[in-house]
């Protein structure tokens, strides 16, 4: 599990109410139900309405994948490639039919796969780079879901404050009211803003950049698998596919300190 989005999210919401109590409020002073269902029901409405259902229901998913998926791990997979392309170069790339089961990324496994078929160099990246667009465009809509409601939480924050006065006006023949009621109308503001900028938006973000380094890493298993059929050195292939890790990652590749 990923431990870095829910630490931040409970630190998030750790200090901004720790920070509100520290100024003397009262927990209870939050809780709004009426501003909840106003600002979370309509975020979420205004959000589906620009999203086909199929869409729409990869939402548990995308929270999930945002919660718990690991960005993931480059050296690892060019030790794989490279560890492939030595295998290939003794046992020349037929041998490598016998392990396809044991790779388990599906898209490295099928780029091996149409190696092993023998498919042309220049089909094989041309195949391998349409389904990595593809899969990068199907990424951005889940990224969109999430801004998406980041930008309309806050507008309905601003609405259900708005709806609370509207509602205060109306009971100006009791003063002493006054007060609560209008602190309890611009909770909705607080629901809205704090709903997108702790959730919304961060998931959006944590998604978008799952999807960069997935993007880099699944190129970067392109370049490799190309090289390998094209029967480079497995030390020319490490070289080649270093150049998309960061440098601290390629010093401790070799065993050495940073």
């Amino acid at each position: 599990m990923e431990i870095m989005t829910p630490l931040g999210l409970l630190i998030a919401s750790f200090c901004l109410i720790g920070g509100f109590l520290l100024e003397g409020g009262h927990a209870s002073a939050l809780v709004a139900p009426s501003a909840f269902i106003i600002v979370f029901g309509g975020t979420i409405g205004a959000t589906i309405i620009a999203f086909s259902t199929q869409e729409v229901l990869t939402i548990p998913t995308l929270i999930k994948t945002a919660v718990s998926k690991k960005v993931p791990d480059f050296q690892e997979t060019i030790n794989l490639i490279v560890e492939l392309a030595e295998k290939a170069r003794r046992e020349g790339l037929l041998y490598l039919d016998s392990q396809l089961d044991n790779i388990d990324d599906l898209f490295l496994r099928k780029a091996m796969q149409l190696v092993v078929d023998g498919t042309d160099p220049e089909m094989v990246r041309s195949i391998l780079e349409t389904e990595v667009y593809s899969s990068y465009e199907r990424h951005q809509v889940g990224v969109h879901i999430f801004e998406s409601a980041g930008g309309y939480a806050p507008t309905m924050g601003i609405i259900g404050t708005v709806m609370g006065l509207v509602h205060v006006l109306g009971s100006l023949s009791d003063p002493d009211s006054l007060g609560p009621a209008i602190a309890m109308a611009f909770i909705a503001t607080l629901y809205g803003v704090g709903s997108a900028n702790v959730f919304w938006l961060p998931i959006g973000a944590k998604l978008k950049n799952l999807s960069k380094k997935e993007l880099i890493r699944r190129e970067m298993m392109i370049e490799g698998i190309l090289a390998l059929q094209a029967g480079y050195n497995p030390t020319i292939i490490r070289e080649r596919l270093n150049a998309f890790i960061k440098p601290a990652q390629t010093k401790q590749s070799y065993g050495e300190e940073e």
